[in-house]
């Protein structure tokens, strides 16, 4: 559930920027992220009819959807499926659905509410030394967690006032690291006022 509410956030925020650089590749990997799009017809004027939606077209023309389309499947990024006479379905291959967690990890962000609710969220994690992928996971995931704000407490402990579950198990499940990690939300930490000027709390 935390992957798939995160793809969707990353794909609405893509949708609704202008600030994001993306392709029509992109845009149209994300579409089919939130599932298969089944049409009738031809193939590609299928795809562009079934995405004529003026809330999911951004700035797209039928001509780039199309290249995308094709340049997608030549890349076996998506699939085709046919589903009865002439009726048809596009979906993600496995290599797609690997790239759009890349790119909702790449854009990933956390919303800060109103209002802070007083409660602090502790992550925790510890990370083997081997294999050497645990190496490389751990230090992505560090890089990650520093760029999205977290305050480091100590070394493999960081905090954070807002609610960041989902974030933080979309990033563990990414690099299959997901047992290694823990969040703890507390209310009072000893030596909460350095943390809270960090966050201008």
């Amino acid at each position: 559930m935390a992957k798939r509410n995160i793809i969707k956030e990353t794909w609405e925020n893509f949708v609704a920027s202008d600030n994001v650089p993306a392709t029509a590749g992109k845009f149209l990997l994300m579409s089919l992220a939130l599932g298969g799009v089944v049409f009738a017809g031809a193939l590609a004027p299928g795809l562009i009819a079934a995405l004529d939606n003026p809330k999911k077209s951004r700035r797209y023309d039928k001509k780039q959807i199309k290249t995308a389309y094709y340049n997608l499947k030549k890349s076996k990024l998506i699939e085709i499926i046919q589903e009865g006479d002439e009726k048809f379905k596009v979906q993600l291959t496995n290599k797609g659905q690997k790239r759009v967690r890349e790119f909702s990890f790449e854009f990933l962000e956390i919303k800060k509410p109103a209002k802070w609710d007083r409660k602090w969220r502790i992550f925790i994690f510890d990370i083997p030394t081997k294999p050497k992928i645990y190496n490389q996971a751990r230090e992505a995931l560090r890089k990650k967690i520093k760029a999205l704000g977290f305050f480091q407490m100590q070394k493999s402990v960081w905090v954070y006032p807002y609610e960041c579950e989902d974030e933080i198990l979309f990033v563990a499940e990414l690099f299959q690291v997901q047992k290694h990690v823990e969040i703890l939300t507390v209310e009072k930490l000893l030596h909460e006022d350095r943390i809270k000027k960090a966050f201008y709390l």
